[in-house]
């Protein structure tokens, strides 16, 4: 009821007013059952316009902290974040990167439409950086076509640092489904999963239209930070172990 009131009522007619949007490809969007929305990622305003131009509920699993708030500003950040669709995720450690999996394939088999950002964090630059395998193997546990979205215009409107949104037109493009059927069964594979999400945002880069970068925004963030302080970035150049491959960022920013 929540969600439908900030969707319908509250905030979708205002970010419709305020930020027309010519939406493409939704009718790529399954009207029932389970799949994956794999979304670049260019600012937070991300995870309210898209949500509002689809028809159905996008579920995006958000950092605990967003609902564990104090005081009266805690409780309006918590029902806000219900409302439009965010639940909570413990990622603070190994267990709790297991349980952000397993609740993003529990809500897919329960035929929810699930948003994730496959490159762990919003780009530091506009260009799109190498996925998180976490989605493909999201994809493999739950049986669920993966439908890769495009959103053009929204680091212009939320840059980062921001905290005022910009006025400017914006589009989002969804894509076609991306089967992956053939994998079954081969779930924990890395190489299928690395190569499933390669294949994933190979997509996402023909449809947005940006420059593909085969590193981690993360990593690329680090870089960018140490050339700013004059610090020489220290190796390894890319996050070790499966943990930091496989989580991707579901999170609101």
């Amino acid at each position: 009821m929540l969600y439908g009131l900030l969707k319908y009522v509250l905030l979708g007619p205002l970010l419709r007013l305020l930020w027309p949007t010519r939406v493409t490809g939704a009718d790529n969007i399954p009207e029932h059952g389970g799949a994956i929305l794999a979304s670049n990622h260019l600012a937070v305003a991300d995870s309210f316009f898209m949500p509002v131009r689809v028809k159905r509920r996008v579920t995006f699993p958000a950092k605990r902290e967003y609902f564990t708030g104090r005081g009266f500003k805690g409780l309006l950040k918590k029902w806000f974040f219900t409302g439009v669709g965010q639940i909570p995720i413990d990622r603070s450690g190994g267990s709790a990167a297991q349980a952000a999996l397993d609740t993003a394939i529990r809500l897919l088999r329960e035929g929810h439409l699930l948003g994730i950002y496959p490159e762990g964090t919003r780009s530091p630059d506009g260009r799109l950086y190498k996925g998180k395998t976490g989605v493909a193997r999201i994809a493999l546990e739950a049986g669920v076509p993966v439908i890769p979205v495009a959103m053009i215009g929204t680091d212009k409107v939320n840059p980062i640092g921001s905290k005022m949104w910009r006025p400017r037109r914006l589009e989002i493009r969804f894509g076609e489904p991306l089967d992956f059927s053939r994998y079954e069964g081969l779930s924990g594979d890395r190489f299928v999963e690395r190569s499933i999400t390669d294949e994933i945002m190979y997509a996402l880069m023909e449809l947005s239209g940006q420059e593909y970068v085969d590193i981690y925004a993360a990593r690329a963030k680090e870089l960018m930070a140490a050339e700013e302080a004059g610090v020489r970035p220290q190796v390894p150049s890319q996050p070790s172990g499966a943990e930091a491959d496989r989580v991707p960022q579901t999170k609101v920013g």
